[in-house]
């Protein structure tokens, strides 16, 4: 196969992107997200939270890895890991892209995090999307402006940046 064919590695998009979720419970999604969704070889997703915080689409390749790990979890981790998937089950739904670039979020999902007909920030993690509202929004903000340049320093220190 020639190099001109081969097509590259898919990647997910980078930042930080406002978005909304309209009073039907559909998140709009940023062009960069749909994007990465639509070009995925299957469709289904699905939606959840596993902290019952932060609510996450994951494209469900991702959700089986995520959920065969939480099953697979043993020793110490085997009672957190049980409580975990509870928890994404209870909240959780499958779902998809829709034409217009929406996907439905489940009712119990949005009314726990409070995210019902409100804006809300997502950005790629893993192969998922994250979903945060935005007082979780402005609390990672302020968190994360503590001392950027010492966290910076440090991180250069370590070889990470």
């Amino acid at each position: 196969m020639l190099d001109s064919q081969v097509s590259p590695p898919l990647e997910a998009p980078r930042g930080i992107y406002p978005a909304r979720v309209d009073d039907k419970g559909r998140l709009k999604l940023p062009v960069p997200f749909q994007q990465y969704l639509s070009a995925l070889p299957e469709k289904k997703l699905f939606a959840t939270s596993l902290d019952r915080a932060t609510a996450r689409i994951y494209p469900i390749a991702v959700w089986r890895e995520t959920e065969n790990a939480l099953r697979g979890a043993r020793g110490e981790d085997a009672s957190r890991a049980r409580r975990v998937y509870f928890s994404a089950m209870e909240l959780g739904a499958d779902s998809e892209l829709d034409g217009q670039g929406r996907v439905l979020l489940p009712p119990e999902l949005r009314r726990t995090l409070g995210i019902e007909n409100q804006g809300v920030h997502v950005l790629a993690d893993r192969g998922r999307i994250d979903i945060l509202s935005q007082a979780q929004f402005e609390e990672r903000r302020r968190a994360a402006a503590g001392d950027p340049a010492a966290d910076v320093e440090q991180l250069e220190m370590a070889g990470l940046v």
